[in-house]
Parts: C-alpha cells; sequence; structure tokens
C-alpha cells in the first residue's frame, strides 16, 4: 500500500472554514478554545479535571448497555473500568445509526479517535485515553439512516416505525438482508440477533473496532439525562441557547455560513413513537404533531420527574455529551467543525469545558485496477482532484510536443499587425481601423482554428479521455468523495485488511488529506 498526502486544500472538496482553521487563521480564533495541537492537549486536561464527571454512573450505564453482547472484547471491558479513574479521558466522536454503517466517513471518524488516542496514550502515560463513538440514538430522521450504498448500488431499509432510530425494531429488516450480493455475517448477524437499531449498530461497531478499544455510549438513558435538568429548565423559561448562538452565529456569518440554526426551545419531547419539538405559546408549552400541551408548572415538573423525555438537539447534543463524559476533543466532519464553533458561548454559561475540535481525517481509496489506470494516464495522485477538463489537457499535452494552443503563433501574428499599424498610419492615418479589423477578423479565425484543433484531438485521445472519465467516476463517484457515498463493504470485501491499513495510515494531528494507493 502507498500512501501519499496532501493538503486538505488541494482537494477544492473542503469549506474555506475549515481550511482557514487548519491554518489556524485568527479570524476563527473567537470560535474555539484550543486547536489541537498534541502539545495542547496538556492544558485541556487540567481544564477537564476540574469538571464534575460522574465517573461511576457512566461505567455503571456502559456496563448496562454492553451486557446484551454475547462476548465483550478485553480492552473495552479495561476501557470502561478505566473510565471510573479520575486520570482517564476520552476522545469523542459522534454519528447517526446508519445502518451497514452508512458512507465511509463514519469508519473514518472512529479511527481517527482510536489513532488520537494512541498518540496520547504514548505522550502523556501518566493518563489513560479512550475512544468513544457517541450513537445518535435520538435521532428521528430515518431517512437519513435507512440506507447505504454498495457497488454502486443503492440498499434501503423500509419501516413505518416512527419516533427515535435508536429505539427502532430490527424485527422488519429480513427483506433488505436478503437482496445483498454476498454474505456480511457482522451486519446480518447483528441486525437478526438484537431487539433494536441501537443495539445493533452497537454489536457492529463492537465486532469492528473492540479490538481497539472502542467504546460506543448511547445517551438515550434515563440515569445520564439527570445532568441536563438545569439546562432544560433554563432552556424552556430563559431561552438562554438560543440567545448565545444567535449572537455568535451572526458574527461566524459575517465570513462563513452559519451551519445550524438555533431554535427558542433546543429540546425535543420524546417517547416511545416519536420525537417532536417543544414550542412556547403563551403561556403553555406545546408539542408539535401531537395534542400535548404543558403549563410551565408541568412541564418543569415533567423535566424534574422524566428528564428522558427530554431529548436535546443539535445545539445541546455537544452540551450533554461534554457534562457526561470526561471528554479531551470531539472529532468531526467538517459541517461539524462548522456547527461546533456555534456553540462555545453555551459551554461558557454552564460551566463545562469547550471540547478540541478535531477534523476527522479524510481519504482517497485507490484499488489496484484504478491505479494501474492512473499510472497510464501519467497522473499524479494530487492530480486526481483536479477538472476533468483540466485533466484532458494535461493528458494531450503530455503526447504533443508543442501543445495544442496557438498562443504563440497568436503573438507572432500581433506582432505583425502591430508593424503593419504602423506602416499604414505613416501612409494614410485613416488605414488604421481597417488595419484593426483585419486584426480582430484574423484572430476571430484563430480562435475558431484552435477549437477545431482541440476538438480533433479530443477525438484522436477518445480512449484516454474514456480511461480519465471511468477513474473519476470510480474515485469520486457522482462527483463527490468515495467517503460520503461509498460504503465500507465497497472495499472490506475485496480487502479484508482495509480497516488495518486505515489505522496505520491516518495520523489525526496531521492535518492531511490521505491517498491510499494498492500496488
Amino acid at each position: 500500500m502507498k500512501i501519499f498526502k496532501t493538503d486538505y486544500s488541494a482537494t477544492g472538496a473542503f469549506s474555506s472554514l475549515i481550511t482557514d482553521y487548519l491554518a489556524q487563521n485568527p479570524k476563527l480564533q473567537p470560535f474555539y478554545n484550543r486547536f489541537p495541537a498534541l502539545e495542547n492537549f496538556g492544558e485541556q486536561l487540567q481544564e477537564k479535571q476540574q469538571a464534575p464527571i460522574n465517573r461511576e454512573l457512566l461505567c455503571r450505564v456502559l456496563q448496562e448497555q454492553y451486557a446484551h453482547l454475547a462476548e465483550v472484547q478485553p480492552l473495552v471491558e479495561q476501557n470502561i473500568k478505566l473510565l471510573g479513574q479520575p486520570n482517564t479521558f476520552t476522545v469523542t466522536t459522534g454519528h447517526q445509526l446508519n445502518i451497514f454503517t452508512g458512507p465511509l466517513y463514519f469508519v473514518y471518524k472512529i479511527i481517527s479517535a482510536i489513532n488520537t488516542c494512541r498518540v496520547l496514550n504514548k505522550t502523556y502515560p501518566d493518563y489513560n485515553f479512550v475512544p468513544v463513538y457517541w450513537m445518535a440514538t435520538e435521532d428521528h430522521d430515518f431517512a437519513e439512516v435507512n440506507h447505504f450504498n454498495l457497488f454502486g448500488k443503492k440498499y434501503t431499509w423500509e419501516s413505518n416505525q416512527t419516533g427515535a432510530v435508536g429505539r427502532f425494531s430490527t424485527s422488519d429488516m429480513p427483506g433488505l438482508l436478503t437482496e445483498l450480493p454476498e454474505a456480511c455475517p457482522t451486519f446480518t448477524e447483528a441486525y437478526q440477533q438484537c431487539h433494536n437499531l441501537t443495539d445493533a449498530t452497537r454489536a457492529i461497531t463492537h465486532a469492528l473496532f473492540g479490538q481497539y478499544g472502542l467504546v460506543s455510549l448511547d445517551g438515550d438513558h434515563p440515569a445520564l439525562k439527570q445532568v441536563m435538568q438545569p439546562v432544560v429548565q433554563e432552556e424552556l423559561t430563559q431561552h438562554t441557547a438560543h440567545q448565545l448562538v444567535t449572537e455568535v452565529s451572526e458574527k461566524l456569518a459575517e465570513q462563513y455560513k452559519a451551519q445550524v440554526m438555533s431554535r427558542e426551545i433546543n429540546f425535543f419531547y420524546l417517547d416511545a413513537s416519536r420525537r417532536e419539538r417543544i414550542v412556547r405559546e403563551g403561556d403553555s408549552y406545546k408539542v408539535l404533531n401531537t395534542d400535548l400541551v404543558f403549563s410551565e408548572a408541568e412541564i418543569l415538573r415533567l423535566a424534574a420527574e422524566e428528564p428522558e423525555k427530554f431529548s436535546p438537539n443539535v445545539i445541546l447534543r455537544p452540551l450533554y455529551q461534554e457534562m457526561v463524559l470526561p471528554n479531551l476533543a470531539y472529532i468531526g466532519g467538517g459541517a461539524e467543525v462548522n456547527y461546533w464553533f456555534q456553540l462555545k458561548p453555551v459551554f461558557e454559561k454552564y460551566g463545562v469545558p469547550y471540547p478540541m475540535v478535531m477534523l476527522r481525517n479524510s481519504a482517497l481509496y485507490i484499488n489496484k485496477a484504478s491505479a494501474n489506470r492512473r499510472h497510464k494516464l501519467n497522473l499524479q495522485p494530487e492530480d486526481l482532484f483536479k477538472e476533468t477538463n483540466v485533466l484532458k489537457k494535461q493528458i494531450t499535452a503530455q503526447f504533443e510536443q508543442d501543445g495544442l494552443s496557438l498562443t504563440e503563433e497568436k503573438a507572432q501574428i500581433e506582432s505583425v499587425f502591430q508593424r503593419i499599424t504602423q506602416l499604414a498610419a505613416s501612409i494614410d492615418p485613416t488605414l488604421e481601423k481597417t488595419v484593426a479589423a483585419e486584426r480582430q477578423k484574423t484572430h476571430n479565425a484563430l480562435e475558431v482554428l484552435e477549437k477545431k484543433i482541440i476538438k480533433a484531438n479530443d477525438t484522436k485521445y477518445e480512449t484516454h479521455f474514456n480511461q480519465l472519465s471511468n477513474l473519476k467516476e470510480k474515485l469520486f463517484p457522482g462527483g463527490t468523495l468515495q467517503e460520503r457515498t461509498d460504503n465500507i463493504l465497497s472495499y472490506c470485501t475485496n480487502n479484508p485488511d482495509f480497516i488495518q491499513q486505515l489505522l496505520e495510515a491516518f495520523d489525526p494531528l496531521e492535518n492531511k488529506f490521505t491517498i491510499l494507493e494498492e500496488e
């Protein structure tokens, strides 16, 4: 396996906010606390040590959630126990419960967290570091998680269930499992043997990453939700988060696009089959799309007695996570980094340390067939990110000694016309317009001729261009990065060492885009 690294900016696939952040542009400094450089973790450790974390509760909940697994990897058991110790901290990533893990970036997030902990364990040997996957079990957008792409085909789980997707029964998934082109025991056993999507996803991530110590946590737990009671009460009555996020979002929007929008109440009402927004209407609180209406006293009592019925949205989910975990850094994609930058004042308000925000690793995987095609076209790995039209010119230029452009010829003719203009003007100044018209006519003729030459050359090199188009579609399906569409099975099926190779190739603190190429 060959490994190449390039700047994120060179790919053209990331926003200016991300590239500015990685370059540590000073204009972004107000929106975060510490940049995720290895030397900065020491200060983050000291700050997080002062935060109150109920470690005993955290360990008890994790042990309860892992009890459904037939066997728990020794390193996971060890990490859960270590979380009870004051010198143990986490590096966390989060994601929805996409079936079959969804797009590749889900895997990339987790590997980034695992590798970050490995580096920290070596650099800070007096502490323990545990990679955590925060499961977005309360998310209710089933359409975002009910499908995945395998070998170019979309597979979809059809279900009439509603509410938090983590609570969905997987009993109606067998129809989908029979459609798969190849046996996928890690996944099919999880969906067949577990009662709901949360447990099945934990079983899958444990099978794939348990040997590396990954701990998966479901925040949809009554005991964990107790920590959010003060936040729920203030959110219902004061709308504090909305005010804070709106202010910082307006500042961020002066130079960048804000990723998420805050609401007056950033909690959903959650029960067995629904997750609906809570809105205030006069002196009452209404749950949208239901008949539920509460007085202020009633909803505050509900928050105190049944906090599990309140589900934080994207604005307050990060705060909840950081109140539950002894966390140092959050690893996310570009959109996540963006919305975390909208949240710093909320953390300050509640006295919760704001974690380091890390961009997950991203990669381009080139299999052997695509690698051979790249070599035949004489393209460098970083060339692959260029536009197809640019690459066509680059390819044809390799076979044309003087290239296809008539730039030099145009310059020579322009020089001739300049001399003619001078001559004509010396004889009769009125001839200048005639010469100018002829010069423009000649220029236009050369432009047409140049286009005809290029078109003829395009036909001549049609084979090369077809190879280029096929290569680009393979590496950038639908014109986007592989990681945003392809599923891990598209790679593991033919390369059982895929995950291990990613672990060896990714450096989460290097802030470089990774290109992996089969030899």
